[in-house]
């Protein structure tokens, strides 16, 4: 059996709240639409499934602070539960669906990591380390992720800053190392999945007094992955989000 190649859709849905200046709360809720084209005995079969997956609870906290004119320096760590709210048990006329198909994983995962972010009034600049510890499920353990993500982000737009600017347009770019380890099926690894990808990004954002939006194209320019592994070919993602 080959596989052919797969897609992937998806919606974000993010809630953040301010308990203090310093300490933030978040929910994420996704929604997929996942679909994997493979090759069974001679003939191409299209697997699919949709719906929301693992609701994501994070809190975040600015323990470092240094502030001057024109200028702020953050360091934020944070702490993140993935909650088994999707359904990981769904099936089509096959039979049950592979969990990379699955809207939800059916295991609590965590995540923990910490934000460096420097900001002026021309540019920003942050720095992202984070590892993520997946729990199992149905015999089934997703590998572990650790990450590290750069990004620099210019103004564009205006060339000048004065009084009344409802708007800015910035451009920026990011680079993803992201290694992820193999999959565990009943406590045997697979040797079809896990590696190391280097993404570059190129980005845009349209910044307003109350909302934000923003695009960008992850750009796989290094895939070391084990077997045969799934590969990317892009990922674009879009992103609006209101301030209230």
């Amino acid at each position: 059996r080959g596989i052919g190649g797969g897609e992937f859709a998806g919606l974000m849905s993010v809630l953040g709240y301010g308990v203090s200046r310093d300490f933030a709360v978040f929910a994420v809720l996704p929604y997929a639409d996942k679909r994997l084209s493979v090759n069974v005995g001679g003939a191409d079969v299209t697997r699919s499934q949709a719906g929301f997956g693992d609701a994501t609870f994070m809190g975040r906290y600015t323990a470092f602070e240094a502030n001057a004119t024109g200028h702020t320096f953050r360091i934020a760590p944070f702490l993140a539960v993935t909650a088994p709210t999707g359904d990981d048990r769904a099936s089509d006329r096959l039979g049950r669906l592979p969990p990379m198909l699955q809207p939800g994983s059916g295991s609590w995962d965590w995540q923990g990591g910490a934000v460096a972010s420097f900001q002026s009034l021309d540019w920003g600049g942050d720095v992202q380390i984070a590892y993520q510890r997946n729990g199992e499920a149905s015999g089934f353990r997703a590998g572990a992720v650790s990450r590290l993500d750069l990004s620099v982000q210019r103004r564009l737009w205006p060339g000048m800053l004065g009084e009344g600017v409802p708007s800015f347009l910035y451009g920026g770019l990011e680079a993803n190392l992201i290694h992820v380890a193999k999959d565990q099926v009943n406590g045997t690894d697979d040797p079809n999945s896990g590696g190391t990808t280097l993404f570059l990004t190129p980005t845009v954002q349209y910044v307003t007094r109350k909302w934000v939006l923003e695009a960008g194209i992850q750009i796989p320019v290094s895939q070391r992955l084990n077997g045969s592994a799934l590969r990317n070919d892009y990922i674009l993602t879009t992103g609006f989000r209101l301030n209230f």
